[in-house]
């Protein structure tokens, strides 16, 4: 009786165990499922999207430690969804697998040889070929922009703003300071250093404006061609010019500032033509009448010189631009469908970034050489008209900023790459200067990169 009796306890028991796992199951079905009805229908792909990408370019392009690459840049992501992903790194097929608990919305990033990390679908491989290597410096002893010696300063005042924490700023990943051509300080975030391919974001767009003067350079552009997609013949967009998407005036509805999910999350996460999703945009104003800051135009100007070069255009950043200046680090990414993101998404290291902004201080000329047409980068930094708001004119006609109009106090011939993140490239041509600061850091904490360049040309002169 007695055995008989710790039996049946024994099944009441297992029986209530039961009835406690089933219920926190039926629990956590109905918070997923609660989960999944809250969040809006894009936000899950564009998170698993978000993680897949990112994961993928940090550990293949850049050569990061996964798990710092997820604490760090995925996890700094502002919505839950993007914190509850399961990542799965295929190291020797070099994919990247996201997804919700590893259940849902999977979306999958694959890496190609020089050229970076692409959206793909389950068991899709990236057609492109492998991009031309970029070969190593020649003289790599040799002082920047040559080789990667620095001809550091013995300045106090400019290794005090350096080292300085404040004006550092959270998630501070590099700071370099180039003055007459030399590399005269620099400091790096934890895990980072001289050679760490970094994410310039929208400070690309300048980059791919100079993809634009190039093929203008060989007769295979104009600034003012019009008509530039067979989509826009018989409508009003047959009149933006090349110089109205250089300015951000092209008059077509790109929104930028709708939360996470705007027009350019979903172009650079969401969908596999990132040209046709921007080229099929409404016109809202008339072309060059008003400045709408939007990435959807430099993803158009990175198709429409793909198309003017041709069946070469897959190699040109690499032949034209990166190799010239010796930026062996440097890896432009593409959509699915083949079309630079030249938008956001180009890698390269600090000193590779800084040979970018030293190319710019020196006018477009490299080496004695003339690689982008004569007066091209004067263009770029005069002042777009439809910018300005009341304060003076914020952006310039290729792709850039105009320090000034933004309101940093320095001086007037000072003009800047900026990207997300507090990204920056502060080029002043009148102080042979060129400072780059390029990191992690909320835009929503109020750090601004002004204090931190006031300090810095401060101690310079």
């Amino acid at each position: 009786m007695f055995g008989i009796a710790m039996e049946r306890g024994s099944m009441r028991w297992v029986l209530r165990l039961f009835k406690f796992l089933l219920a926190i199951l039926l629990l956590g079905i109905l918070g997923l499922s609660g989960l999944l009805a809250f969040v809006r229908p894009e936000l899950l792909p564009l998170a698993s999207a978000y993680a897949a990408k990112t994961v993928c370019s940090n550990v293949f392009v850049a050569k990061r430690d996964a798990d710092a690459a997820i604490r760090t840049d995925v996890q700094f992501a502002e919505h839950l969804v993007v914190k509850l992903m399961k990542i799965d790194i295929d190291t020797a097929n070099r994919r990247v697998e996201a997804a919700l608990f590893g259940l849902f919305g999977k979306r999958y990033a694959a890496y190609a040889e020089g050229r970076g990390c692409t959206l793909v679908s389950k068991d899709e491989i990236p057609a492109r070929a492998a991009a031309p290597s970029l070969l190593p410096l020649p003289m790599p002893e040799a002082l920047w922009p040559i080789g990667e010696t620095a001809q550091l300063s013995d300045d106090r005042r400019l290794w005090a703003a350096l080292n300085d924490p404040v004006l550092q700023g959270p998630g501070m990943r590099a700071i370099v300071v180039v003055h007459d051509g030399r590399i005269v300080g620099e400091t790096y975030g934890e895990g980072f250093n001289a050679s760490t391919p970094l994410l310039g974001w929208s400070m690309t767009k300048t980059v791919n404006a100079a993809l634009v003067g190039m093929a203008i350079k060989d007769g295979k552009l104009s600034l003012d061609q019009k008509g530039l997609f067979p989509q826009w013949s018989g409508d009003a967009r047959a009149d933006i010019s090349v110089a109205d998407l250089m300015a951000m005036s092209s008059g077509l509805e790109f929104n930028e500032d709708e939360g996470l999910i705007n027009d350019a999350a979903r172009l650079e996460f969401l969908v596999r033509d990132a040209a046709a999703f921007a080229r099929d945009k409404a016109l809202v104003a008339a072309p060059g009448t008003t400045f709408h800051y939007g990435s959807g135009s430099s993803v158009l100007l990175a198709r429409i010189w793909q198309n003017a070069i041709g069946p070469a255009a897959q190699a040109f950043p690499q032949e034209r631009l990166f190799k010239p200046l010796g930026m062996t680090s440097a890896v432009l990414e593409s959509d699915p469908s083949g079309t630079f993101l030249g938008e956001a998404f180009l890698y390269a290291n600090a000193h590779d970034w800084a040979r970018f902004g030293e190319f710019l201080r020196l006018g477009g000329e490299w080496k004695g050489q003339q690689l982008l047409p004569a007066g091209f980068v004067d263009y770029m930094r005069s002042p777009a008209p439809a910018s300005d708001d009341g304060h003076g004119p914020v952006y310039g006609r290729g792709q850039l900023w105009l320090a000034p109009g933004l309101g940093f106090a320095l001086p007037a011939d000072t003009f800047m790459l900026n990207g997300h993140l507090r990204q920056t490239i502060t080029v002043i041509p009148s102080r042979k200067l060129v400072i780059l600061r390029m990191g992690l850091t909320r835009e929503d904490i109020g750090y601004s990169n002004a204090k931190l360049l006031h300090a810095i040309v401060a101690a310079v002169f």
